[in-house]
């Protein structure tokens, strides 16, 4: 594949069942080929958007003093501001050029997974900051769970295979700034190469060159949405489960060409996680002969631990 395919999220609730059919085949053949796919349709409002991102851009320019209160110690970066430089893609010693910001899941119903949870930073500086925060999240993960619906019956499970799992799941939005450029970077790009951790990424801002995908031929392609679309990808967790079925694609963000290196540039990916216990065992029916058990038997939350050391965000 050359380019990004894209689909419309429309055709899977449309409740017309050839619709529905074409969603499945087609966003099951992208995660098969290519691992990523433009999704339109899906539950975002354009005025959502345009909260978000000025609530977003108010945070990044507030005093680097303020930002600072709200990098949380102890917890892996799992909640609150983590600051410029500190995350590193797996093997790699430099950290990426970029600060972000993570929310995570609004918890209902169980007390045990509100205690295993970071509680979510509330922004006293910025009024509006948490609650838009908080709406796109729960918008993201509707949208995410229709998706994995898809992707189930693709996979021939039961079309609401994953809800149970991502139901108050793990889950991260991370609004990410990519400050100018202003010194010659030593081996350092805004995202080194890498693959997701989780089950699936939907990407807000990818309207602007820069992010980029490794094809099945080794060629990086770049990977341009339209602003009425999410770029979608798999993660290691769906890779792993679906025994690479669906492929987890390795996706970086290069820096820009120098004459724009005064220029932010800003993105906003959900990760969808499953709750810790869930297990990432290959299913049966991805298992046969020409495709023999490729990993490990491992849960969500013993993979997602493994994965935040060699990220440098926690230690052993």
């Amino acid at each position: 594949m050359t380019s990004i395919p894209s689909v419309d999220l429309k055709d899977y609730i449309s409740g017309e069942p050839e619709r529905k059919e074409k969603f499945i085949r087609e966003i099951g053949n992208a995660f098969e080929n290519i691992g990523f796919v433009a999704l339109s349709g899906h539950f975002l409002s354009d005025d959502l958007v345009k909260e978000l991102y000025r609530e977003v851009k108010k945070f990044f320019n507030l005093p680097q003093e303020i930002k600072d209160t709200y990098e949380i110690e102890g917890i892996g970066g799992q909640r609150g501001y983590t600051s410029f430089g500190k995350e590193h893609a797996k093997g790699r010693k430099e950290g990426d050029l970029k600060e972000f910001w993570h929310f995570g899941q609004y918890v209902e119903d169980d007390p045990v997974l509100e205690r295993e949870y970071p509680d979510n930073v509330n922004v006293k500086e910025l009024p509006e900051f948490n609650s838009v925060g908080e709406e796109t999240y729960k918008m993201l993960e509707k949208t995410a769970k229709y998706v994995l619906r898809a992707l189930a019956l693709h996979l021939d499970l039961d079309e609401n295979y994953f809800d149970a799992f991502i139901k108050n799941g793990n889950s991260i939005l991370r609004p990410i700034h990519y400050p100018p450029i202003v010194n010659e970077p030593k081996n350092a790009v805004r995202a080194a190469a890498h693959g997701d951790i989780n089950l699936i990424t939907l990407l807000m801002g990818a309207h602007g060159k820069g992010l980029q995908v490794k094809n099945h031929k080794g060629e990086w392609i770049d990977a341009i949405a339209t602003p009425d679309q999410l770029m979608i990808n798999v993660g290691d967790m769906l890779s792993r489960l679906s025994n690479e079925q669906l492929k987890s694609t390795v996706h970086r963000v290069v820096n820009p060409p120098r004459e724009l290196w005064g220029t932010s540039r800003y993105s906003i990916p959900f990760f969808m996680h499953p709750v810790s216990s869930m297990p990432l065992n290959c299913l049966e029916n991805c298992i046969d002969k020409e495709h023999p058990k490729q990993f490990e038997d491992i849960t969500a939350g013993e993979f997602l631990n493994e994965r935040l050391i060699e990220l440098g965000l926690i230690k052993k």
